[in-house]
Order: C-alpha cells, then sequence, then structure tokens
C-alpha cells in the first residue's frame, strides 16, 4: 500500500480552481476500487484509495494555491452526493484494515477542519443528491452545508438500521458537538434508513440552508464568495509544488531524504530515524531559508517541509502495510543547532502563509505519530539532534531513554516552537500533558538557560530513564523485549488512554469512540459473523443479531 499520489494519477476528484474559490467534486470510478475485483464503487461510495486522493487534494490546496479562500465540495454525480464507504470493501476486508481504514478517513475530514481553522480556507458541502452515512461525514467536516431541495436528496446516518454499526468515524459526534443538534433529534436521525430533508433538515440543524433547483448553484456561489472573503490568505501565487518523495525500498529497509525506517521482523521492531538538516546533501547552515521569500524558494526541498511529509508517509506504510510491527523505535540524527536555526526561521516568520503552513503540516504529522497504535520508544545518544521540533517526537513517545555517557556529550534542548505550536488532539501541548500534575514545570523547561545533559533531563521530567553507559544496552534491550510480549490489544487500549491525559475535544472524542468501540463493533457477530449486517447487506435476506445488551 502506498500513500502518495498527484493529481495526474486521480481517478475520483475533479478540481477546478475559479478565482479565489475552488470546486472539488466527487465523481468516483465504479471499476478504480484498490480491489476492483472484490467491490464496485457505486453511487461514489469510497474505499481509501478515494480518501488517499482526497487527503493528498487537501495538502494542494494548502500549499500549491495560495489564491484558494473556499472549497465548494460537490459531486458530479447526478442526484448522488455520496453514498458513504463501501459496504462490501468493508465486508470484504480485514479487521485491522477496516480499523485503520476509519482512521485515515477520519483524520482527513480533521485535515478539512484544521484548514478552515488555520490556514483561512473555507469549506462548503454543496449537497446536489442523496448524502449518506460517510458521506454526511464528509459533509460534516465543512464549515457549512448547503442542500438542495428537490424532492429526494437528503443527509442521512443510516449505519445503525442498515449495517448494525457505529456512525463512528466522526459522524454522531460532529452532530452534536459541531452542529449542536438536540441529542432526541439526533437519536431520531441516526435511526431513519431514508435520512431527512429540506426543511425538516434545516430545522434540526443537519444543514444550513437548502434551496430549489433552480437557485441552489447561484446560491452556492454567492456563499462560496462571501467565505472566501473572510480569508487572510494571499490573493494570487505563487505557491510552492509537492513533488514526489520517492523512497528507495530495499528489503526490510526504506529510505527517504531525511528519513529511514529500518524493520526487524524478528523483534516486531521498527527503527524510525530522522535526520537534522545540514546533512552533505544540504545547503550550509548559513544559507537555510531564514525569510518567507527564501523559504518559498526552497520549496517542498526545505526541511521543515520534506522531512515531515517523509515522516508520514512512514507512519501510513507502517500502519497500513506493517500490522505485526508492534514497536516503533525514534531516533534523531545530526546538528541540534541546525534544528533550532529552523526553529527560529518557522516562529520568526509565522505569520506569512506558507510559514503557516509547514508548521500546520508538522502539527498534523505529530499528532500523526500520537494517533498511532505502535508503541514509540525515543532512544537519546550522542550526536542525537532531539532539539525544538525534533524534541517534539521524543515527546510523543510513549517511553524516553537517554544514555547518561561519562565520556561523550549527550544532550537535548527545547526552543520556542515545543510552547503552542504543535498541540496535541487535545488542545495541550506535549508539554503540558507530561506535567499535567505539576504545571510549573513547563514553564521551568521553556525557560531553561541552553540544553538539557542526560541527568537535568531526567530530573527536569523530560526522560523516563538515563542509564550510564555500562547499563545502556541491557536497559533499552530488556524494554524492548518486555514490550513486544504484551498483547497488542491491550497495548493498544493502554497507549490511547494515555496519551490523551487532560481535556476532551471533539478530536479526542472522535478518535475515543474510534478506537474503543468501533473496533468493537467491527468484531462483532452482529457486525461480521455470518448473518451479520455488513455480511448480509446487498445480499439476500436479513441480518440476524443477538440481542442480548452487551
Amino acid at each position: 500500500m502506498t500513500f502518495e499520489t498527484s493529481p495526474d494519477q486521480y481517478k475520483h476528484w475533479k478540481l477546478t480552481v475559479d478565482g479565489n474559490v475552488a470546486t472539488l467534486a466527487m465523481d468516483v470510478r465504479e471499476d478504480a476500487g484498490l480491489r476492483p475485483n472484490d467491490y464496485k464503487l457505486k453511487l461514489n461510495s469510497y474505499d481509501l484509495g478515494v480518501d488517499i486522493e482526497l487527503a493528498d487534494v487537501l495538502q494542494r490546496l494548502r500549499f500549491e494555491h495560495p489564491e484558494v479562500h473556499s472549497v465548494v465540495l460537490t459531486s458530479l454525480k447526478p442526484r448522488i452526493f455520496c453514498a458513504g464507504a463501501n459496504i462490501f470493501m468493508l465486508g470484504t476486508s480485514s479487521h485491522a484494515f477496516k480499523v485503520n481504514f476509519c482512521k485515515f478517513t477520519n483524520e482527513t475530514r480533521l485535515g478539512m477542519e484544521d484548514m478552515s481553522a488555520h490556514s483561512g480556507i473555507k469549506f462548503m458541502a454543496a449537497v446536489n443528491g442523496i448524502c449518506a452515512g460517510g458521506g454526511y461525514e464528509l459533509a460534516l467536516a465543512c464549515d457549512e452545508i448547503l442542500l438542495v431541495d428537490d424532492g429526494s436528496a437528503s443527509v442521512g446516518l443510516p449505519e445503525t438500521p442498515l449495517l448494525g454499526v457505529l456512525p463512528g468515524t466522526g459522524g454522531l459526534t460532529r452532530v452534536v458537538d459541531k452542529r449542536k443538534v438536540r441529542r432526541d433529534l439526533a437519536d431520531d436521525f441516526s435511526t431513519l434508513v431514508e435520512g431527512v430533508r429540506g426543511k425538516r433538515a434545516v430545522d434540526g440543524r443537519f444543514v444550513d440552508a437548502v434551496y430549489p433547483t433552480s437557485k441552489f448553484q447561484d446560491a452556492v456561489a454567492r456563499r462560496a464568495l462571501e467565505l472566501a472573503a473572510m480569508s487572510d490568505r494571499p490573493k494570487s501565487g505563487p505557491g510552492i509544488t509537492l513533488g514526489p518523495l520517492s523512497p528507495a525500498i530495499a528489503g526490510d529497509t526504506i529510505a527517504y531524504k531525511y528519513v529511514t525506517g529500518s524493520i526487524d521482523r524478528l523483534k516486531r521492531t521498527c527503527e524510525l530515524t530522522i535526520s537534522a538538516p545540514g546533512g552533505s546533501e544540504d545547503p550550509p547552515l548559513r544559507e537555510m531559508p531564514t525569510t518567507a521569500a527564501q523559504f518559498l524558494a526552497a520549496g517542498d526541498q526545505s526541511w521543515a517541509v520534506r522531512a515531515f511529509r517523509e515522516l508520514d508517509d512512514a507512519l501510513l506504510r507502517l500502519r497500513l502495510n506493517e500490522p505485526e510491527i508492534g514497536t516503533i523505535i525514534l531516533r534523531a540524527t545530526g546538528d541540534p543547532a541546525a534544528v533550532l536555526a529552523v526553529d527560529a526561521s518557522l516562529d520568526a516568520n509565522k505569520a506569512d502563509w506558507l510559514v503557516r503552513e509547514i508548521i500546520s503540516g508538522i502539527r498534523r504529522t505529530l499528532k500523526r505519530v500520537d494517533l498511532t497504535s505502535r508503541s514509540f520508544f525515543a532512544l537519546i545518544e550522542p550526536g542525537n539532534a532531539f532539539a525544538g521540533t525534533l524534541f517534539e517526537l521524543a515527546l510523543a513517545a510513549d517511553r524516553v531513554y537517554m544514555i547518561d555517557h561519562p565520556d561523550e556529550a549527550n544532550t537535548v534542548q527545547l526552543s520556542v516552537m515545543n510552547g503552542g505550536a504543535y498541540p496535541m488532539s487535545n488542545d495541550l501541548t506535549r508539554l503540558q500533558v507530561r506535567f499535567l500534575g505539576e504545571p510549573d514545570s513547563v514553564g521551568k523547561a521553556l525557560t531553561h538557560d541552553g540544553p538539557f545533559d542526560a541527568s537535568a533531563a531526567l530530573a527536569a521530567g523530560l526522560v523516563f530513564s538515563a542509564p550510564d553507559d555500562i547499563d545502556w544496552d541491557d536497559e533499552v534491550r530488556m524494554a524492548i523485549e518486555a514490550r513486544a510480549a504484551f498483547s497488542p490489544d491491550a497495548l493498544t487500549g493502554m497507549e490511547a488512554n494515555l496519551r490523551f491525559a487532560g481535556p476532551e475535544t471533539m478530536e479526542t472524542k472522535i478518535f475515543g469512540r474510534l478506537t474503543a468501540w468501533q473496533n468493537w463493533i467491527f468484531q462483532r457477530p452482529n457486525a461480521v459473523g455470518e448473518r451479520g449486517a455488513l455480511m448480509t447487506y446487498g445480499r439476500e435476506g436479513r441480518p440476524t443479531f443477538d440481542f442480548k445488551r452487551t
């Protein structure tokens, strides 16, 4: 499974840009699913391939089209907006694939909401036909929903009555938390196969407005321009083009420019190493971007853009392609001063649209780490580059080990970027989550003068353990071996609960419910048993349920 694509390879989406408004139209090819012999993508239903294209086009809107201020999301299929996730795809997929598919889908939807909150790009769903399940969840991710009133177009979440599963990739949460739909109305809505339409959809807050067919397109165009006028993005380009990453894959090693992943199948581990800028293929430190114009000139080859695109791609490949690799060992190598210099430049230029997108790209990649169901151990050794932005990777790890070597310098250092540039799903920084019970420690760590050596980092609570050079190999080895011996299901539950201490947000609710309830429901006989709802959908006969509540 690869997650790279480009506009010339799209099969399911069509993007047009007219001034400050982009139209992103869904036109799913029935015969172009990831497993075309297993299912057809009828009625604009989608599989992972459709969502991979959507995630790619969203990234390109961010970086390549600064002139785009609002996006109209619609369909080219007559009387069909989107029928949601393809049920036959779900019914023929492994449990692990279903869960990772749902997670990627929701990360992509959250990416749209992130664009609205941080990029100055507003989304409007122009629902021009039946909009059900994941299709309505796609509309819910937009800032506003306009529905055509043609007597048949509707919105609905029919998973409960049709499929015996939870509308768990954000649907229910967005209905009540984002659109503020009353609980009893949401309860009724979620049990209706046919959904709701017209005035009822507006009165219940399921959509923002309805228009007759004769007025629908004009209303969409007018509102799209009004949303675009709210943006602070540039009136015109240029942007930067996102080129291919083209990693080199040899056996169990994948190598990008700045990121390398190496799998040990016997130990069920992957060593994931990210290099600081300033390597042999990079310009010298004095020539690295320090102004917004220089970041623009560097394009997609600047370290802050490329390194985190590579890390994001590596994480997705591990999720889908390597389900038995349970522990990811994080390393950062190179010159920490170069990372701190990049951080200073990002902070100094954060008001610029492109630098804002670069920071947002790093933030979303770090969130991908938080939401990946693998154990993460960060190993900090002499020659490490765990400073500033790269130290966020250590803070994202479940444990951090730092060798206290008597003869070799080994330090870590924070920067201004650790103070709030990269919040987690709970809207707290990783330092705030780490020190939830001792908030004063956050300020002390951020105002510390210079780097921390191993003993100082341990005293400050920035690392879990700091063994000396005699004990280092044994302690790290035993920790990794012990991790591999635990139940992976127990670890997924444990880690997902521990990583998001503090307040709940819509985002943490979505992933908490996805990780727990959708995961559980997808394994129950009522969904995937021989006569379960997913297995009988679209076939002869009705599902057979075990009616005991659990």
